[in-house]
């Protein structure tokens, strides 16, 4: 081998070029750093160089050389970076505090100046002082009387202006509602001589003359023993025009007739129709049943308020053109006594009405001349009785002397197995039974629920506190735990009314008329039953909330549907209490909230009370209402103490 091939196969070697490439990299990393070192200054290089080789010895000889050679550059001063400024500190004007509570101290926050100076510029007041500036409030002048002649006024049953532009009343339209479109802005005033009424029950059988001083009814039905006058009182015997020698006597009567009646169990609630001085509810009050006593404003026009300074659950209502404003099958019982009603008119219209009305399974009762006279003309008004009753599936049960009972189905199988074409039809599924404000009467048989709803209520008292099966039907949200809310509504009610009898001694006030603004399931009126108070209450349903009615009927108690942006259908100082809860809250978009008061001032007693339970925001605006009206009225707490967003409004009307 040749020395020449020898020395050529070392060059060749991987070893070898690997060292040459490792010094190439070097020197080309070395000479990169020294020409950017112009900007860039470090203290030390970022990696440890080894000197193990003469290759590396080299590059270190070198490196020293060119730092000697080569000026170092002046060191590169530091920036100085600030950290951002901190926040500045949030000035708490909210009701939550540090730890995410609720609290009862904050600040409102007071004007910017520069804000005002442009406000007055803006309006070109620029003269106007800070301090002038008008305070926001609710202001309102103290209310003057009415005159003399409104001692009796309901404002949508006198309107007689509306009542003139009527272009015939043939089916008694003039007696129906006809609101005035201005509304109350004064106080009515009581009769001369009006005293506190007579306490019930005593009132049942005499009231001060001077409360009621109207002598119509007293010439017209004296003999019938009505009502008579002894000195500075009405006396009421307790008769009737079919019951002249008493009602005593006369429900004794009926309850021989038809013994399932059974007054104060299966019989609480009842309806009497055209009802004079109310002498038929208030006997059957002391029978532990409730009747609804109502009647026309008409020539005998003071009949419901004779019956209301009684103290019996009365209305100003009329069977005319309009459903009455009670829901489907409200009543046990449905009574016309000498009621002065064609009932067989217009295809039977009107008893058609009486049929919504009554509960299936329940009782009408009529007494009047056609069932017990033999004239001509009313053996043919009897003829036609039996078979419009026949038609709708009415069953006589009864006719004995003056008195005829028929018998409401319990379902509809005898209305569809009527013959086809038959008269009065079934009312259309979509009609809703309950809608009855402002609603015309139909001249159809109201269909009564497949699924019983209605028929199968409790006996009294356990009805009272039974949730009815006509509760899944209201038309509102929560269909599984209905139950649970309207127990609870109750148990609520009765806890609050206790606290007032126990608080504000409400069993000095010997309350007997008491108005439930918004009753919703009727929690308060059973509360006052529960706890003794020999009351009655008007349990109204406003027409802007769920329709609770059929409930509180099927409890066992009374009330009427309402919007109260309008005047109630009951004449002036009907209530001793008039209770409100949430109302104001509920109907201040819709309604004038001092009309509202003004309305409760005319059906309050002399001496009466009002209960508003609202909004904490509310209460300056109702107060000051209360004392423009001449109420004395104070703010207090409620149970959950001072800090709640509840008040309670306690107004008391002078007498």
């Amino acid at each position: 081998m040749k020395l020449s091939d020898v020395g050529l196969d070392v060059v060749k070697t991987p070893r070898l070029v690997k060292l040459i490439a490792f010094a190439f990299f070097s020197i080309s990393t070395i000479f990169l750093f020294n020409h950017f070192s112009d900007s860039f200054s470090y203290p030390s290089l970022p990696f440890p160089i080894s000197s193990s080789s003469n290759v590396t010895e080299a590059i270190q000889t070198n490196i020293t050389s060119v730092a000697a050679v080569a000026p170092s550059p002046p060191p590169r001063p530091r920036l100085k970076i600030s950290p951002p400024p901190l926040p500045p500190t949030v000035v708490r004007t909210g009701i939550i505090d540090e730890n995410g509570a609720m609290s009862d101290s904050f600040e409102i926050g007071g004007f910017d100046p520069d804000s005002i100076d442009e406000l007055k510029s803006a309006t070109g007041n620029s003269s106007v002082e800070e301090k002038e500036l008008p305070e926001v409030g609710f202001q309102i002048e103290k209310l003057k009387l009415c005159e003399k002649t409104k001692i009796d006024y309901i404002p949508c049953l006198d309107n007689e202006e509306e009542i003139k532009r009527l272009n015939n009343s043939d089916r008694g339209e003039k007696y129906e509602r006809h609101c005035p479109k201005q509304s109350l802005d004064c106080l009515i005033p009581p009769p001369d001589g009006y005293k506190k009424p007579i306490q019930w029950p005593q009132s049942r059988d005499k009231i001060w003359f001077n409360n009621v001083p109207h002598t119509r009814l007293v010439e017209d039905k004296g003999g019938q023993n009505w009502i008579r006058r002894e000195k500075d009182k009405f006396v009421f015997p307790g008769g009737g025009t079919q019951f002249i020698h008493g009602a005593d006597q006369y429900l004794d009567q009926i309850s021989q007739m038809i013994p399932d009646i059974t007054f104060g169990s299966r019989t609480r609630v009842a309806l009497d129709i055209g009802c004079g001085v109310a002498s038929f509810g208030a006997f059957l009050m002391q029978r532990n049943t409730t009747t609804l006593s109502v009647a026309p404003k008409d020539v005998h026009e003071n009949q419901i308020q004779f019956a209301l300074e009684r103290g019996v659950p009365a209305m100003v209502a009329v069977f005319a053109t309009r459903r009455l404003l009670y829901p489907s099958q409200s009543f046990e019982m449905i009574h016309c006594s000498r009621c002065r009603i064609n009932w067989t008119r217009d295809d039977g219209i009107l008893l058609l009405e009486v049929n919504r009305m009554l509960r299936a399974g329940g009782y009408f009762v009529w007494a009047a001349q056609p069932v017990y006279k033999h004239e001509d003309n009313l053996q043919e008004q009897w003829k036609e009785m039996l078979d419009l009753t026949n038609r709708i599936c009415w069953e006589l049960i009864k006719k004995e002397g003056y008195i005829a009972v028929w018998r409401k189905p319990l379902n509809n199988s005898c209305y569809v197995s009527r013959e086809a074409g038959t008269k009065p039809p079934l009312c259309r599924p979509d009609d809703d039974p309950d809608d009855v404000w402002y609603v015309d009467m139909k001249p159809c048989i109201t269909r009564l629920p497949d699924n019983g709803y209605g028929a199968n209520v409790s006996t009294w008292p356990a009805r009272l506190h039974d949730p009815p099966e006509r509760l899944q039907s209201i038309q509102m949200d929560a269909y599984i735990s209905r139950k649970e809310i309207m127990k609870a509504e109750s148990r609520f009610w009765l806890e609050v009314v206790e606290s007032y009898v126990r608080v504000f001694r409400w069993k000095e006030f010997k309350l007997r008329n008491v108005l439930d603004m918004r009753a919703g399931f009727g929690g308060f009126a059973a509360a006052l039953n529960d706890l003794g108070l020999d009351c009655w209450v008007m349990n109204i349903v406003p027409v802007s909330g769920f329709n609770t009615l059929p409930v509180i009927y099927d409890r066992g108690l009374v009330g009427a549907m309402h919007d109260w942006c309008e005047p109630f259908d009951t004449y002036p100082r009907t209530y001793d209490l008039i209770h409100a809860a949430f109302l104001f809250s509920v109907e201040k978009k819709r309604c004038n909230i001092t009309n509202i008061m003004l309305e409760m001032d005319r059906m309050l007693r002399p001496g009466g009370h009002v209960y508003i339970r609202d909004s904490l925001s509310l209460m300056d605006q109702l107060q000051q209402v209360a004392k423009a009206i001449g109420w004395t009225a104070g703010v207090h707490d409620t149970g959950e103490g001072p800090h709640a967003s509840v008040r309670i409004l306690i107004c008391d009307k002078r007498i």
